[in-house]
């Protein structure tokens, strides 16, 4: 199953790197709970695809140019798997960029994503905006 989920999950980060959202919608199941800190511009708690597409895909895509996840390592045991990474991009507002580190904690079930957890420096996130 390890292999499978880390699969799925590299999946998705190829998906969101096109901004294939058709094909995240098909990885995610119909009620992924999707969990971005307190502190970075998005945060909450977001239940299924059209509200993490309302409150982090989209506004992501509307105020960031380039905005990215380069994925450094992938770490995974069963039906989770933890991703070690950056964010890239720079913010329309502002004119400036960055290069954050980030880690991504997912859970993967019966072949779909089920949960997303979020660690980064909001920080440095916030004051690029």
């Amino acid at each position: 199953m390890t292999v499978d989920s880390q699969n799925i999950i590299e999946n998705f980060y190829k998906a969101l790197g096109q901004g294939d959202l058709d094909t995240i919608s098909q990885l995610f199941s119909h009620d992924i709970e999707w969990t971005e800190m307190a502190g970075f511009p998005y945060g909450g708690v977001y239940i299924g695809m059209d509200a993490i597409t309302a409150n982090v895909f989209g506004k992501l895509g509307d105020e960031w140019i380039g905005f990215g996840v380069d994925v450094e390592e992938y770490v995974s045991l069963k039906n989770r798997v933890v991703a070690h990474g950056r964010y890239r991009g720079v913010n329309k507002a502002s004119g400036k960029s960055i290069d954050v580190k980030m880690v991504h904690s997912w859970t993967v079930a019966d072949g779909k994503i089920t949960k997303f957890e979020q660690y980064t420096d909001t920080h440095l996130v916030q004051a690029a905006m």
